[in-house]
């Protein structure tokens, strides 16, 4: 009896001591607990996506690739199937299972010297306290704070909301956290599509996602699978029969097609880098944004593609500048140092292994062999200094081409054809010139190879395409497109004492011509003559105006297109003289919502007053305000689009008049040929390309904007175009058109075979004697005119 008091005293005393030192152990490690309570309005770092036009996704940015979706919205199967896997008593504890720690240390105990992983007994809640706020080491100290943490949010949160923490913030593989996120990228599939095998495959990943890939690792990922069917079974989700039916199902996965952005990197870098200045950086990366963007992919497309055929067009005319790389030891082992090319997509790295007279042939990445025929190579002519253009032909492949060489190649048709990375960049801006909205950006020949966007970070002389606003001054000033400016030499003294002596393109001199033949042939000392007769005040207040520069230099070099621009600025003036002479600005974002749909941007913020309730059974059609700032007349606005129109047909521009569709368009070339631009635009649509080396330096005697820039606009134009009416330019109140003698600007006569229509304000009188502008200027003839680089 003494005994079994003593042993009745020991327990006691035992059990006081066990629950202090308890005690005392939650106490410690409850000092600097992190703050569950926080986990009150879960906003977990999801991915904010970017939406073409139509739709269709243009890019994602995440630290953590995750779409949240609220456990009131997820398939009940697919819940029960995380819980049979990872916590069959979740909704009975208490966030600690007494009854799996029990299960654990005899299953571990039993495991005992057999190799295997120790089992856990880690509950759904504890698993969360750990991944918000604990980190994965293996030790004590971690557990019992686990262990605390899931005690304290068990009292504080619904079962519930600990679950839709957990399949919310669960890595699961692939890049994916939480179930929605992974469903796509395994299955392609919305969480509510998935079939049973999917769900109790996706509930096998969370212990090691890598371990039971279901392509690489597929009998592994089987078997896990197989396990959580029976699971559900044997906790009655689900029936033996559908089990067994599921685990007949092959583990596949179907992630769908890859996601390609390559199209339209420049335009959503320019997005990321509007809304991380104004929301921030976190913004773009954590806030899971909406950003429904104004780019048409198709546009986008023809944009990529045009630029870059149109820069290796340019730079195979220049010539070879020999291979990408060399070597004397194993051509395999050389090609191994490089990655896929870049752009264009089916372009690939190749060494050669022989070269004959006629041809040569190659191996590839992949060890296969091809043969590049001396016709598919005749173009590497070897590269001259100053980018001029060798007269010499390629008759051998030998002239070419050496053993060991490393070269870029394309395959066409059953052979090779030799490749080469063009030096030159160039970019491309199309927009809606009603509504300034970006309707496809290429800022350079590939994103991968440089970010720098050329269409609206690189600020350039834009040459002669300046002219039409100089030309605009003047018919605001009282002359009209039939207005006679003198063309002759012209010499200017400068400040310092120097002589400014502007050239035309064509080292000519045509005498008295009219205005709209000037912008038509581009000539340069009527331009000079025009805007010392207007004032170049007037010329700068123009391009201000206009958005074209805030700084423009006020001297007459300046309407010759001396300052510079950005091809986005340029572009858009154009588009305020297609559009009547409203004002526009560039945009290439229409909408930006938050994460729970909350709008915290929006580009057209037109209010619709009568735009409420049933829209089918309205009368008439509500019509949003037009807002735009009317910053031109628009009876000279289409007067400048008219004579621009001429440019394609008889100008400067014809190059392009082969697409057979109403626009209208301006060459424009710096200073010794170091840029070369193209503005063109058709009722609905403006398009600025321009082309030129990073580094400024010619682009060659002969390659103006006509040559280098035009046809990349013609082949973007042609697909744009491709299946639209074609429709005339608007012309609004107050113009008259009067037929006319082209080349003199006069009402046609019978018999006249240059006839055009022209368009002039209501009181132009056509009878009263042209004066000449410029006579007044001081002119002096000059024999020696120095080549100062006249801008075409």
């Amino acid at each position: 009896m003494r005994f079994l008091s003593t042993l009745v005293s020991l327990f006691f005393f035992g059990c006081i001591a066990v629950a202090i030192v308890a005690f005392l152990v939650i106490m410690h490690y409850s000092v600097g607990l992190p703050d569950y309570r926080q986990l009150e309005d879960y906003r977990p770092p999801i991915t904010t996506r970017l939406y073409a036009q139509d739709g269709s996704l243009l890019m994602e940015y995440a630290t953590e690739k995750r779409s949240f979706v609220p456990v009131d919205k997820m398939p009940d199967l697919l819940k029960k199937a995380f819980i049979s896997a990872e916590d069959k008593n979740f909704y009975t504890h208490g966030g600690i299972d007494l009854t799996g720690i029990a299960r654990a240390v005899i299953m571990n105990i039993q495991n005992i010297g057999k190799g295997r992983r120790p089992m856990g007994a880690s509950t759904i809640t504890q698993q969360v306290a750990k991944n918000f706020f604990l980190s994965s080491e293996r030790s004590l100290s971690r557990k019992i704070k686990e262990a605390l943490l899931a005690r304290r949010m068990e009292g504080a949160f619904t079962k519930d909301h600990i679950l839709e923490l957990y399949l919310n913030e669960i890595y699961l593989g692939q890049g994916s956290y939480g179930v929605a996120s992974a469903s796509m990228a395994y299955f392609n599939k919305a969480m509510n599509e998935l079939t049973l095998d999917e769900m109790a495959f996706l509930a096998a990943l969370p212990k090691a996602p890598n371990n039971y890939h279901p392509i690489r690792k597929a009998e592994a990922a089987k078997n896990r699978r197989d396990w959580v069917l029976s699971r559900m079974a044997d906790d009655g989700y689900i029936t033996p029969d559908e089990a067994r039916q599921a685990m007949d199902v092959p583990v596949h996965m179907n992630p769908g097609k890859t996601q390609n952005f390559a199209e339209g990197q420049y335009f959503a870098e320019e997005v990321r880098r509007f809304v991380v200045d104004k929301y921030g950086d976190e913004s773009i990366n954590l806030g899971g944004l909406t950003i429904r963007t104004s780019l048409k992919p198709d546009l986008q497309k023809y944009a990529t593609t045009a630029l870059q055929d149109g820069l290796i067009a340019y730079d195979q005319r220049h010539g070879w500048r020999g291979p990408v790389d060399h070597t004397d030891s194993d051509v395999l082992t050389k090609l191994a140092e490089y990655k896929k090319a870049y752009a264009p997509k089916n372009w690939q790295y190749a060494g050669v292994i022989s070269v004959m007279d006629t041809g040569a042939e190659i191996i590839l990445m992949d060890e296969s062999k091809g043969y590049i025929p001396l016709e598919k190579m005749t173009w590497a002519k070897k590269a001259l200094e100053n980018n001029r253009i060798s007269s010499q032909k390629v008759e051998r492949a030998t002239d070419v081409l050496n053993v060991g060489d490393i070269v870029l190649v394309a395959k066409e048709k059953d052979a090779y054809a030799l490749k080469q990375m063009p030096a030159v960049e160039g970019a491309l801006v199309a927009l809606d010139p009603h509504t300034g909205r970006v309707l496809a950006m290429s800022g350079g020949f590939a994103f991968e190879r440089n970010q720098f966007n050329r269409a609206v970070q690189a600020v350039r002389q834009p040459g002669s395409s300046f002219k039409p606003f100089v030309y605009l001054s003047a018919l605001d000033s009282g002359y009209n497109p039939s207005s006679l400016i003198l063309d002759a030499p012209i010499v200017m003294e400068k400040t310092d004492g120097t002589k400014w002596k502007p050239q035309n393109y064509s080292r000519q001199f045509y005498g008295p011509t009219t205005l709209r033949v000037g912008i038509e042939k581009s000539r340069n000392l009527m331009t000079v003559r025009l805007a010392q007769a207007i004032g170049i005040g007037k010329v700068l207040k123009y391009g201000k105006k206009f958005g074209i520069s805030d700084k423009l230099e006020p001297n007459l070099a300046t309407a010759l297109g001396a300052s510079e621009t950005t091809l986005m600025r340029l572009t858009s003036a154009y588009g305020m003289l297609v559009n009547g002479g409203k004002k526009i600005e560039p945009s290439l974002i229409d909408r930006i919502q938050d994460r729970s749909g909350k709008t915290l941007y929006k580009k057209d913020t037109r209010v619709c007053e009568n735009c409420t309730g049933d829209l089918a059974s309205m009368d008439d059609m509500p019509i949003l305000p037009d807002e735009r700032e009317q910053i031109q007349d628009p009876v000279s606005a289409y007067q400048m689009v008219n004579i621009l129109t001429g440019v394609v047909e008889r100008g400067t521009g014809r190059s392009v008049r082969s697409l057979k569709k109403t626009m209208g368009a301006k060459t424009g070339t710096s200073n010794d040929n170091r840029d070369g631009w193209f503005v063109g635009f058709s009722p609905d649509l403006v398009v600025g390309v321009w082309v030129g080396f990073d580094n400024p330096i010619s682009l060659g005697a002969n390659d103006t904007g006509g040559v280098v820039s035009a046809p990349i606009f013609r082949d973007f134009m042609k697909q744009a175009l491709a299946n639209t009416p074609d429709i005339p330019f608007r012309v609004p109140e107050g113009v008259k058109l009067v037929r006319v003698n082209a080349t003199t600007g006069k009402p046609a006569k019978s018999g006249d075979t240059n006839v055009i229509t022209e368009a002039f304000t209501m009181d132009t009188d056509l009878t009263k004697p042209a004066k000449v502008i410029g006579q007044d200027i001081t002119i002096k003839e000059d024999d020696d005119m120095p080549d100062l680089g006249g801008l075409y």
